[in-house]
């Protein structure tokens, strides 16, 4: 059992800063719980409260049960890989991952065999006798896991690992992460700023933003269901399209749209409506938009446009491409309509 367990808990800092305010979850065990958010948000505060590097203002963390308010880092059973590698630079990769054994007097044998079984998971077998120099950014990455995996600890705690890599190895590191978890079924805490990562790693996900928790919930819930406006922008690439207007008798008219006026099932007054890029279409009866620019990807295009001062992304296929100053005729499916409240900026139904 290695669940964790937050419940009101807070960080204020002797500036008055409020870091984390109120934060509830529980990370169930065998889960992989992402927290995401922007910079600033509190994520990374989060997991250093839990890790015990940081001192709780008020409220309660608990690990497999136990209240571990009061108990030093070591005797956690938690294990942190941090962004910046910290690795040892005149040890060899061996001698990193034994490292922390060492210090707990593990027995010879019982370092081989964890050092062992921990580089035959993360393919360091060959590279276990080179210094972190000699390493590719990849595999100091993962010599910073296999040092957390040869603890064996109850819960891992990672704290933006990927940021350091260029874009293809960030890729093949978050499958080595995915494929990690799978296999050891630990539960693992996973911070990021990148909501892609936290899209496709996360069994369920935690965002944040100003020390507050705004949705928790699998990655489809909070794509499909987005609870608020910030949620709404965040989560999705490109972000979803808000359009701040009003619906009446019927219609819905956003602000600046040059005349623009749809017939729209939805709640009357001033309103925030979410459309993610994929909502739209082309359609030879559609509303004309004007190209303002477009973005090849290869399987699709993200096509920037604008009319009047409304501006919308849409996904299109990528033939025939668009170019800027064309003028597209895009409609809008009702199926893909999210309506928030433009004061609270919550959802509405």
């Amino acid at each position: 059992m290695s669940e964790v367990r937050l419940d009101g808990v807070r960080k204020v800092y002797a500036n008055g800063h409020v870091a984390v305010a109120g934060a509830s979850f529980v990370a169930a065990s065998g889960e992989l719980l992402v927290l995401v958010g922007p910079s600033g948000c509190g994520k990374s505060t989060l997991l250093r409260l839990i890790a015990g590097l940081e001192e709780l203002s008020a409220g309660s963390i608990a690990i497999a049960d136990r209240v571990v308010n009061e108990v030093p880092p070591k005797d956690r059973d938690i294990a942190m890989v941090f962004q910046n590698y910290a690795l040892y630079p005149h040890l060899s990769v061996y001698d990193n991952l034994a490292f922390g054994l060492r210090m707990r007097k593990a027995a010879a044998a019982d370092i081989d065999r964890r050092v062992g079984q921990a580089a035959a998971k993360l393919g360091l077998e060959a590279v276990l006798g080179r210094k972190p120099r000699e390493l590719s950014g990849g595999q100091r990455q993962r010599v910073a896991l296999g040092r957390a995996l040869v603890r064996e600890p109850r819960v891992f705690l990672l704290d933006e690992p990927l940021s350091n890599l260029d874009p293809q190895l960030r890729t093949q590191v978050r499958r080595d992460i995915a494929d990690l978890h799978r296999e050891l079924g630990s539960t693992m805490l996973y911070v990021t700023h990148d909501q892609v990562e936290a899209m496709t790693l996360g069994d369920r996900i935690v965002v944040l933003h100003q020390g507050q928790i705004q949705q928790i919930g699998t990655p489809l819930e909070l794509y499909d269901h987005p609870g608020n406006l910030f949620v709404a922008g965040f989560l999705g690439s490109p972000a979803m399209n808000l359009l701040p207007g009003r619906r009446d008798q019927g219609h819905f008219t956003p602000d600046g749209g040059d005349g623009w006026r749809r017939e729209l099932p939805g709640p009357p007054g001033r309103v925030v409506l979410g459309v993610r890029p994929e909502g739209f279409r082309l359609d030879p009866a559609g509303t004309e938009f004007t190209v303002r620019a477009v973005e090849l990807l290869g399987s699709d295009a993200h096509v920037h446009a604008h009319r009047g001062e409304l501006e919308v992304t849409v996904r299109l296929a990528p033939r025939p491409l668009p170019k800027v100053g064309d003028r597209l005729p895009l409609a809008l499916d009702p199926t893909e309509c999210h309506w928030f409240d433009e004061a609270s900026g919550l959802r509405i139904g």
